[in-house]
């Protein structure tokens, strides 16, 4: 009764604050889809309205512009409900498109940024042979770019091997091996048959500890309950433990921490609990997503509350799905061995890992954050785009030891 009445004063606020977010929601998209529109309009100048290709070539050129920029909306739009084949068929068309854009624009701004120097030097003279020189270098450089990172992004995760020294570890946990996945992104392209691929994968490392640090599924419990149910085969001698991510809360929340407590893995919603191995003991904390609170304010992460009445002098692992938590951290004053984040997916696809800096202090790998060591997680599927280049899909196996003096 208790969780219901939440949910009905949950649905209230998200019915008085409806109209200003809707509006505010079709502005932002409105924006974006302007922006999106003008850089496909540059696109089409660039590849197939400077180079005056013989007809019907350049124009079917700028057709396919407009429809591969249709598709990225229409795309996103069709994955509300049960999808059809159709609609799955544009959805992948959609996030195909999405990812090879970003690649095609990186290299037609480059071949510009060339071809201004080449014209302006008079190394190339005539405009329209360097205009269409410049769109077949394109070519050729994008599609093979794209057919690599699709093969990257669906192959096998890599697993990177991370020593961790850790004051305070006793010898009877030293040599633990922490294995993490993060950023699972079950959903539209990414199924049950994938993801029991990564289980058996993260299970032949033989792990002490699994963690899962967010982001697990793009979808609501009641589509993807099947798909995710390989996460119940996860088996680790001291547990396997979870946060959410932001797009849980996209999706339901508080309905995907059920799921995942039916199918076996300690949720940990800002709590912790005291794992043991001949004597020696290790804190596993947890907190929500960084955002959570502004979705659902009982949800707001909280590292004191996570770590309250922990043991003192214990060595503490933190899982919190993105890496500024780590300032959460040290504005609450707790004490935090080891943070396990992931979030960034190391960019994921050429150039963006350059921005990832504008919103997370750290990309990918160890590092330290306000005086927190965090390791952040490439991520071990994707979101959107079936695309890795650059950053290949992770499993992490962290092995923690005594640190010495």
């Amino acid at each position: 009764m208790a969780e219901s009445s939440q949910g009905v004063e949950q649905e209230s606020r998200q019915r008085r604050a409806g109209p200003g977010r809707v509006l505010r929601w079709l502005m932002s998209l409105g924006g974006i889809l302007a922006l999106m529109g003008g850089l496909h309009a540059y696109l089409a100048v660039r590849l197939f309205v400077s180079p005056a290709w013989p007809s019907p070539w350049g124009a079917l050129g700028v057709v396919l512009m407009v429809l591969l920029f249709v598709s990225i909306p229409a795309g996103l739009f069709a994955g509300r409900g049960e999808p059809s084949t159709a609609q799955r068929v544009l959805q992948w068309t959609s996030f195909l498109w999405l990812g090879s854009f970003g690649i095609l624009l990186s290299a037609v701004v480059v071949a510009d940024v060339v071809g201004a120097v080449l014209g302006w030097t008079g190394v190339v003279p005539d405009a329209l042979l360097l205009a269409r020189g410049k769109a077949l270098v394109v070519g050729a450089v994008t599609v093979p770019a794209v057919l690599y990172a699709f093969v990257t992004a669906r192959g096998r995760a890599t697993v990177e091997h991370v020593t961790v020294p850790m004051t305070g570890l006793g010898p009877g946990l030293a040599g633990l091996r922490v294995v993490q996945i993060s950023d699972v992104h079950v959903g539209p392209t990414l199924d049950g048959r994938w993801l029991r691929r990564v289980v058996e994968q993260v299970n032949a490392l033989k792990p002490d500890i699994i963690a899962v640090t967010g982001d697990l599924v793009d979808g609501h419990v009641e589509a993807l309950r099947e798909e995710v149910h390989p996460l119940a085969e996860l088996r680790a001698s001291l547990g396997v433990f979870y946060v959410t991510g932001n797009h849980e809360y996209y999706h339901g929340g508080p309905a995907w921490e059920a799921e995942v407590a039916r199918l076996g893995l300690t949720v940990l919603r800002n709590s912790h609990r005291v794992v043991e191995r001949d004597g020696a003991r290790l804190v596993v904390a947890g907190v929500t997503d960084h955002d959570a609170g502004h979705i659902i304010p009982e949800h707001a992460s909280r590292p004191s509350v996570a770590l309250a009445n922990a043991p003192e002098g214990v060595p503490v692992v933190l899982l919190a799905h993105q890496p500024r938590s780590a300032l959460h951290v040290a504005r609450d004053g707790v004490r935090v061995d080891l943070q396990l984040s992931g979030h960034t997916h190391g960019g994921q696809v050429f150039p963006f890992m350059f921005f990832i800096k504008l919103q997370q202090p750290v990309v990918q790998g160890l590092a330290t954050i306000a005086g927190v060591r965090v390791y952040t997680h490439r991520g071990t599927g994707y979101w959107g785009p079936p695309l890795r280049l650059g950053p290949s899909p992770e499993i992490a196996e962290l092995t923690l030891v005594p640190a010495t003096a």
